[in-house]
């Protein structure tokens, strides 16, 4: 595991990298609050993958398709949440090493902590979605690790076990819990370099589980089972198994388990070519919670799929 491509200080990928035409950059964060009630992800991107608007200009500046995707959770009892994504373009998108700013909110590192202040209007009913998020890396960088055959598509864990601190006033709420940072980016379309991919990741104790797997357009097959920390498992000995029955959308999803199989504990995002949800799974020392996304990029290639986009991510001028 090197951690080529990483600076000294551990922060990753610079957020004002350059990128060539149909490339994409994201940082995600994960967490779940330690009592189990509450979970959040944050998505920044640069080259927004999803984009109906990036796609229909043909792929031409990725930095003019920015967004920051903000999603809230209540867990248990499951109910309720928020959810926004507004993409915006370079007028009111500012790039710098440490700063990815999107409108109002941005993403910033501060030392060792990774700031998220969010500034944002929820969809598909409007309201407010303000407040902070403060990421505290405790396991530094590792990667990066290539998705694909021929090394365009590239992820990196960041922080594969971080401390999380949530602040909102809109909606109120507060907590803390245990999260994961990573980062990917892309030097073509994703839709036209993969075919599918899962991806999972696992609070472990004191370590970290994270399973990923792609298969690209050329039939490669990437598979990765990596353990951080002190996971104490043999996460090579995870073996790939159905988790759950299908969504909404008729999407398979496939988990890691060492023994059994993974459970489906709430489907967090249901897209007709995404998925987001948790699971309960065994990967060798008892039921932990996982993380869990499943992608179909056919579908996300399709022209009525993209037409359906902006009433979930809508764009504004600039």
């Amino acid at each position: 595991m090197s951690n080529a491509g990483h600076g000294a200080d551990g922060r990753g990928r610079p957020f004002d990298k350059p990128l060539p035409p149909g490339g994409y950059a994201w940082w995600y964060l994960d967490a779940i609050s330690d009592d189990g009630s509450e979970g959040l992800t944050t998505i920044a991107f640069v080259g927004s993958v999803f984009s109906p608007w990036y796609a229909w200009s043909g792929w031409k500046d990725p930095a003019d398709h920015c967004a920051l995707n903000v999603a809230l959770y209540r867990l248990r009892p499951r109910r309720g949440g928020a959810w926004a994504m507004t993409e915006r373009g370079r007028r009111t998108t500012r790039l710098s090493a440490d700063r990815l700013a999107v409108g109002a909110s941005e993403m910033a590192w501060t030392g060792r902590t990774l700031r998220v202040e969010v500034d944002e209007v929820t969809v598909p009913l409007p309201s407010p979605l303000r407040g902070r998020i403060s990421v505290t890396p405790v396991l530094g960088p590792q990667g990066p690790f290539a998705l694909d055959g021929a090394g365009r598509h590239r992820w990196a864990p960041l922080a594969p076990l971080a401390r999380v601190e949530v602040e909102f006033t809109h909606p109120r709420l507060k907590w803390s819990g245990w999260g994961y940072l990573d980062s990917n980016e892309g030097d073509e379309p994703i839709a036209d370099a993969f075919r599918s991919w899962d991806w999972g990741r696992a609070h472990v104790e004191d370590g970290v589980v994270v399973c990923y797997d792609a298969v690209d357009r050329a039939g490669h097959q990437t598979r990765l089972r990596l353990a951080f920390g002190d996971a104490g498992l043999q996460a090579d000995a995870l073996a790939r198994c159905p988790a759950g029955a299908a969504t909404l959308f008729g999407l398979r999803r496939t988990g890691w388990a060492a023994q059994g199989e993974p459970t489906l504990e709430a489907t967090l995002e249901d897209a007709p070519f995404y998925a987001r949800s948790l699971m309960r799974t065994d990967l060798g020392n008892g039921p932990v919670a996982m993380m869990h996304e499943t992608l179909d990029c056919d579908r996300l290639r399709s022209a009525l799929v993209r037409a359906m986009l902006p009433f979930r991510m809508p764009r504004l001028a600039g």
